[in-house]
């Protein structure tokens, strides 16, 4: 089946194209990138007015499965995803049982596969049952599909095991993805810890929690030349550390959340247990650093940390509540919304979510170039809409944003030029090749 995607603002940060275009998609595949395209027999989406970009890539994301399929699957994760244009995500290891072996490994690529909704791709574990004490067999995992290696949910907390890590992980080529937090400053906090935590009287995870964890981490990474990438940085000094690591050249990568550049720790006076994560909204001064490494590019990505509960689970008292956020469906809308009022252009926003996060994991995503796989997602940069609990795919709707005007709004998501996803709006906008007929339906297997 051709697909042509007419005189939308075709947005690639691999190619550096940004302008007006068509995009020609055939058998999966993008064809071309140009004007004025003539496809015959092609289904025609009419983009005028709208953006058309790399699907995106989230590399940072919980599908629950196995163990908490009650609070999402794989199928479910996958559906949340194509809801927000991700076509290609890293699914991080705290499963039960912990992936940390080849069979594992496979399985969640298998359901992945199954759910064809998205690309799935698995984070395995640094150390067995992610216990913080044996190192898994990296090789083997790697073989098996995993795309990084990371005890997310959990630091490793002996420097020793970290620093084997990061020299073993050389042997593979890719990343150790940490999750940066002193235990020992954190323990028995649940929000930040600050004005606002003494004010309602909530015990608090200090700044320096995360910041003494990066800096063991980046410090490790420059005696062993290891690959480092740090997960969901919320605070100013971690901002810092890792600037000035790679103006000395270490190899550290890290990630911001859309919750930590957009909220603060004001949100959690409410004691809506849905701005409950960790780490935890940090205060004003740290939410504009993570904007302002986003915009330099010491933060090279955008991931949403996307950690679904069940309804039940947060409602409850503050202190009892579990960490955690879903975060797919509004991911592109927030980065709009927030960071596009900050002065980032729409180009840099899209790389921070396509080319720098699929470069990071090594994949093959995050590109319009022709003979790259037909990810794409269709969105529309200034539609102004509010985000309800209609919009969720994920089996679970723990987010402070329902109710909350975005800006930036999602129409199509294809992936290998199968639509996976698509809005009213863009079934409006088919256009028939013939005249004298009725436009052909684009839903192919949109869910």
């Amino acid at each position: 089946m051709k697909i042509l995607i007419r005189g939308g603002r075709v947005i690639d940060p691999a190619t550096a194209h940004d302008d007006r275009a068509d995009l020609l998609i055939e058998k999966g595949e993008i064809v071309a990138v140009d004007t004025n395209i003539d496809a015959d027999g092609a289904r025609i989406v009419d983009a005028e007015g709208l953006a058309v970009a790399p699907g995106l890539v989230d590399m940072h994301v919980h599908f629950r499965e196995p163990g908490f399929e009650y609070k999402e699957d794989v199928a479910s994760g996958s559906r949340a995803a194509a809801r927000g244009g991700v076509t290609s995500v890293a699914c991080m290891p705290n499963t039960d049982p912990v992936v940390d072996n080849e069979a594992m490994v496979a399985r969640i690529v298998r359901l992945g596969q199954e759910a064809a909704l998205c690309r799935v791709h698995p984070i395995a574990a640094i150390t067995k049952g992610q216990k913080g004490s044996a190192l898994t067999e990296m090789m083997c995992l790697r073989d098996a599909g995993a795309v990084g290696f990371s005890d997310d949910g959990h630091p490793v907390e002996s420097s020793r095991v970290m620093r084997r890590a990061l020299e073993y992980a050389q042997i593979t080529g890719q990343s150790i993805i940490s999750h940066s937090e002193d235990l020992a400053l954190s323990a028995g906090g649940h929000m930040h810890e600050g004005a606002v935590s003494t004010r309602i009287g909530i015990n608090g995870i200090p700044a320096a929690s995360e910041d003494v964890g990066v800096a063991r981490d980046v410090r490790l990474a420059e005696i062993t030349g290891g690959k480092l990438h740090v997960c969901h940085v919320s605070t100013a000094r971690s901002v810092e550390i890792i600037r000035d690591a790679k103006e000395r050249g270490v190899r550290v990568t890290a990630e911001g959340a859309p919750h930590h550049f957009t909220l603060t720790e004001e949100a959690a006076a409410s004691f809506d247990a849905n701005t409950k994560m960790n780490p935890p909204l940090r205060s004003e001064t740290d939410r504009r650093a993570v904007v302002e490494g986003l915009a330099d590019g010491t933060l090279d990505a955008i991931a949403t940390d996307h950690a679904p509960h069940a309804a039940l689970e947060k409602l409850v008292e503050f202190t009892m509540a579990p960490f955690g956020i879903i975060g797919l469906e509004t991911s592109l809308a927030l980065s709009i919304t927030q960071l596009g009022a900050a002065g980032l252009e729409l180009l840099t926003i899209v790389e921070r979510m396509t080319t720098a996060p699929a470069r990071i994991l090594g994949l093959d995503a995050g590109t319009l170039r022709p003979g790259a796989p037909a990810d794409v997602v269709v969105f529309d940069p200034a539609a102004r809409w509010t985000f309800t609990e209609d919009d969720i795919g994920s089996k679970s709707s723990n987010t402070p944003f329902l109710g909350t005007e975005l800006t930036g709004r999602v129409l199509l998501t294809l992936l290998a030029g199968r639509a996976v996803w698509e809005s009213p709006e863009i079934r409006k906008r088919l256009v028939a090749p013939d005249p004298n007929r009725e436009a052909t339906a684009l839903e192919t297997g949109a869910r």
